[in-house]
């Protein structure tokens, strides 16, 4: 539809909007005001014939009467509802009339208020307008026919479509005028923007006119020039963006709210392999779970915390983040090295663990003693069967560690055996138990007699209570426990210690983490005991947990599978 075709639409609708709008609104407030004028007329009268109705008037011929002088009809009712006189009725007739009780104006002029209701009547049958009044012997009422105020409300409403009438037509000559002089530089001008909006920056409008067109006119002309300049601003911005991103070490891709991947680095190319041209869906990207769910929360607008995933045996942090128009933006970080460098950190560790600590310490202590003092024949012996007894617990404790290490790397697959679980933990309560004793720590077991476990017991356990001991205060109580469980045998370490926060606590398994690190360097730890703990019980197919409380201490258990039962 053309703009001189809307205009003239659009002046005949509103003009006729108007109209209806004028009709019914006026109509309604001129029924409201015609109905409240004829309201306080037919209360003045009801007011009137009740002062007149007095003992000596005969209600009939007084309701009569009254009728014909007012023009309206007059009826009188008693205080039980039963009607003594009406203009409208006379003889049978009126006492035919039913009782007048349950009218509402009667209802509310018995409570002394003045009574009016719009309603059809039941004894003639039209609509009518009551007004009734409580008189001293009774209620007084005077009624019109509603047909007189509805037709001086069509008659006005006739006027004002008549004027409307006028109105539009008057409107329309002078739209078609108006319309005429304005489509065509607005045509013009509609050219020029659409040739703008498909590229052709050089086109102009040529049209010099006064008034508002001339002003588009010059501004299209403005807009087209700042146009051309911008597009050119653009483009070299785009292809300094460009050589920027590719420059970049990081992968970044860029998908638009059409689900188009718009931007794609020579960096995410080669992590994603990825060789298509931009712009493609981003269906074609690879389908691993954790880049279609932060690409879907990205689109939700959420952005998700880094996540590692694997492409070609590489590893990649990725991020996203949601972009203004709905779309959103990736990151890829190659994370291969620092992997590589954490799995030679952890060799390092295995061969230099702080677990041989205590045995060299036991070791070189004895050794001092032979070498300085000049103990007696059977003190050497149990001096040298000391040094004997923890150089090959130290020789095992390696041989332990380089399993962890081959567990990680996936090169060794442990082979549990029996080993009698009490004589273990009294072992290892043995070895620990000066440094129970200088630390003021009383160190004990509650071993069932028939518990057995698996191989590296001893180092589960020895790791497991120098931990408690490092962590419990004077005075305190260090217990090596066991457990009947259903699925094997469990083994723990109970302390009295400071305890482990709950936020903290799923964290004490990692490697090198510790709760307290100032404390922790001050006693000596390293923050690798229980993680050692930990891999040489998942080895065996076995569980560790951890309950703890701040001020309760803490409770270790490592739970190994299908155990044998020896007695002792």
């Amino acid at each position: 539809m053309r703009l001189a075709q809307r205009l003239l639409l659009g002046t005949a609708l509103v003009i006729a909007v108007l109209v209806l709008m004028l009709a019914a609104l006026g109509g309604a407030r001129l029924t409201s005001e015609l109905e409240s004028w004829e309201t306080a007329q037919l209360t003045r009268e009801a007011r009137l014939i009740g002062v007149q109705w007095t003992a000596r008037t005969e209600p009939e011929t007084f309701a009569r009467d009254a009728g014909v002088a007012l023009g309206h009809r007059v009826t009188l009712i008693d205080s039980a509802g039963h009607v003594l006189g009406d203009s409208e009725f006379s003889g049978d007739a009126l006492r035919a009339l039913s009782n007048h009780a349950d009218r509402p104006e009667i209802i509310a002029a018995m409570r002394g208020e003045i009574g009016v209701s719009r309603r059809a009547s039941p004894s003639i049958g039209d609509q009518r307008l009551y007004v009734a009044m409580r008189a001293a012997r009774g209620v007084a009422r005077v009624s019109i026919e509603t047909r007189e105020l509805d037709a001086v409300v069509a008659r006005a409403r006739r006027d004002v479509f008549a004027s409307g009438s006028v109105a539009l037509l008057a409107a329309l000559v002078l739209a078609v005028a108006f319309a005429r002089s304005v489509s065509r530089p607005v045509e013009e001008l509609r050219d020029v923007a659409r040739a703008l909006a498909a590229g052709d920056l050089s086109r102009r409008p040529a049209l010099s006119a006064p008034g508002e067109l001339g002003d588009l006119a010059d501004a299209v002309h403005r807009m087209a020039e700042q146009l051309q300049a911008r597009l050119a601003a653009l483009q070299a911005d785009d292809a300094l963006m460009a050589a920027l991103i590719d420059a970049l070490q990081e992968g970044v891709a860029a998908v638009d709210a059409h689900r188009q991947v718009v931007i794609l680095n020579e960096p995410a190319r080669r992590l994603l392999g990825i060789a298509d041209r931009v712009p493609f869906p981003a269906d074609l990207l690879p389908r691993d779970p954790t880049l279609r769910e932060a690409l879907a929360g990205a689109f939700a607008g959420d952005a998700s915390e880094p996540g590692e995933i694997t492409f070609g045996g590489r590893a990649v942090m990725l991020t996203a983040r949601p972009l203004r128009d709905g779309g959103a933006l990736l990151a890829f970080f190659d994370l291969t090295n620092t992997r590589r460098l954490e799995a030679v950190r952890r060799d390092f560790v295995a061969n230099v663990s702080h677990e041989l600590k205590t045995p060299i310490t036991i070791i070189g202590g004895f050794a001092e003693t032979l070498a300085a003092d000049d103990p007696t024949p059977e003190e050497k012996r149990q001096f040298v069967e000391a040094i004997r007894g923890n150089a090959r617990r130290m020789q095992r404790l390696v041989d332990d560690l380089l399993d962890l290490s081959r567990i990680e790397s996936g090169g060794w697959v442990p082979k549990p055996e029996r080993v009698e679980l009490r004589a273990a933990a009294a072992e290892v309560a043995s070895t620990f138990g000066a440094a129970a004793a200088e630390r003021g720590v009383t160190l004990e077991l509650a071993i069932d007699a028939r518990a057995a476990a698996v191989t590296a017991l001893r180092q589960v356990l020895s790791n497991l209570v120098d931990n408690a001991l490092r962590h419990t205060p004077s005075g305190g109580r260090v217990t090596i426990f066991s457990e009947p469980d259903a699925g094997g045998v469990v083994l723990g370490v109970r302390d009295s210690g400071a305890g482990i926060a709950a936020e903290r606590l799923p964290r004490i398994f990692e490697r090198f983490y510790r709760v307290d690190p100032a404390r922790s360097r001050e006693v000596g730890g390293t923050g690798l005991g229980l993680a050692i703990v930990k891999h040489l019980v998942e080895a065996h197919r076995g569980r560790v947990s951890a309950e703890s409380a701040p001020g309760h201490g803490t409770i270790v258990r490592a739970v190994f599978p299908e155990p044998a039962v020896t007695t002792s």
